[in-house]
């Protein structure tokens, strides 16, 4: 506890962060690449693949901003040593920011590729069939709300909301690393206060904005709700595996105990029921409703022009391997508390949430000469997908590195330390 009490930060290489972040930019660089040629062809997928990126490493920064407020409402004791990881994490927001502006910026200077991702954001994108964007009734009941200066402001808002929230979490726990004063602790208890419901609000609108209105003909009262649950499974998952990563490598090592691993494990139980809860409920509702404006946004998940697609069978994979191969996995004791069992998991629950991130934003219809007039959208992974994920990848963890050299390993004068360090299940 002394040692730990003399050391200012956490002692990283240079290199890691160096490697990170030059990793990074290779990968943002391919991946930016693939935008422009997206443009430039008006290709939509390869400007996908930026938004899967993005919304993949978002949403675990995100779980673990909700975490921490989370954490410092209810004066959990238990994960203060792993609370600092996630202090850490949420540094990226700033970054994530950045890393938004080029879909920005090509909603508002694309032109007439301004709808390859947002199809909205041009009245005269043409739907399947003989009907633009601009005369489509469902669209004119919602431009007040759907056009690009709106939007724009929105997504500025919502991401000023996240870093604004996260900056003054990490001065308040940094802060009382150099003087101890209870003040700090109770700013970031005030500001998790008033955070959650803004956070909330935030991350429910940002994925309606980002996420849903792919397919602005749908309609789901429950989509935020859904990255919600999906947003913590990631976040949770990723924990597991950096605190394992620094108990071996790094300064958690005799630190991070079985007791945390268990509370991670319990967490990740409750939130795999939970996601579970929530992707049958949406599914569920709208499947007994069978409203045309809802129902079709499965539909073209489920059947194509010549039966079960794609993503039919990837829809039946999540059910195996998203929900209950992780529900059955994490019942068992010995698979919460076991190092390489939890990691295993984490792992396996990262990738099927990246396929659901796939599942829920790739699939549209695009026009064909088919018995229905379209097709669908396949899954395919490409070299820019790739790209994407580890450009930011490699960004977000430069940025972790980065924090990492800020502060001390663990908030060594929390009042509530020893209770972290001593936890018992």
């Amino acid at each position: 506890m002394s040692a730990l009490a003399t050391s200012s930060a956490l002692p990283l290489r240079n290199w890691k962060k160096t490697a990170a972040l030059f990793i990074g930019m290779l990968g943002l660089a391919v991946a930016g690449y693939g935008l422009f040629i997206g443009w430039k062809r008006a290709d939509p997928r390869p400007v996908f693949s930026w938004l899967i990126g993005f919304s993949f490493w978002f949403s675990i920064s995100i779980g673990m901003l909700l975490l921490v407020m989370i954490w410092h409402v209810f004066d959990a004791k238990w994960p203060i040593i792993i609370r600092r990881q996630l202090e850490h994490g949420i540094g990226s927001f700033k970054w994530l920011a950045l890393i938004f502006v080029p879909l920005i910026a090509l909603a508002l200077w694309g032109g007439d590729q301004s709808s390859l991702l947002w199809k909205w954001m041009h009245p005269q994108t043409p739907l399947p069939g003989s009907d633009t964007v601009g005369t489509d009734p469902l669209y004119q009941a919602k431009d007040a709300y759907l056009n690009i200066p709106f939007f724009v402001i929105r997504t500025g808002v919502y991401l000023g909301l996240f870093c604004l929230i996260a900056y003054f979490l990490r001065k308040g726990s940094f802060a009382m690393d150099r003087d101890g004063d209870l003040k700090w602790r109770h700013l970031c208890r005030k500001t998790s206060a008033i955070g959650l419901p803004l956070v909330g609000i935030g991350l429910t609108f940002a994925a309606i904005d980002w996420f849903k209105s792919l397919e602005y003909h749908w309609f789901s009262t429950m989509y935020g709700v859904w990255f919600f649950s999906a947003a913590m499974r990631a976040a949770l998952a990723f924990t597991a595996i950096l605190c394992f990563y620094l108990s071996v490598r790094g300064p958690l090592k005799g630190l991070y105990q079985q007791p945390h691993r268990y509370e991670l494990g319990c967490l990740s139980l409750t939130f795999t029921i939970f996601w579970a809860y929530i992707a049958f409920s949406q599914y569920f509702l709208i499947y007994n409703a069978n409203i045309p404006e809802e129902t079709f946004w499965y539909n073209i998940r489920e059947q194509g022009p010549e039966g079960l697609n794609d993503w039919g069978w990837i829809g039946f994979a999540l059910i195996a391997f998203h929900f209950l191969v992780p529900f059955l996995f994490l019942l068992w004791y010995r698979n919460k508390v076991n190092v390489l069992p939890l990691v295993f998991i984490s792992i396996w629950i990262l990738v099927f949430h990246l396929i659901e991130l796939y599942w829920n934003l790739l699939p549209d219809k695009i026009a064909a000469e088919t018995l229905l007039g379209y097709s669908i959208r396949p899954f395919r992974i490409t070299l820019y997908d790739v790209a994407a994920l580890v450009g930011i990848g490699g960004v977000w963890l430069g940025s972790f590195f980065h924090s990492a050299t800020q502060a001390a390993p663990i908030p060594v004068r929390d009042p509530w330390i020893k209770e972290s360090l001593h936890h018992h299940e």
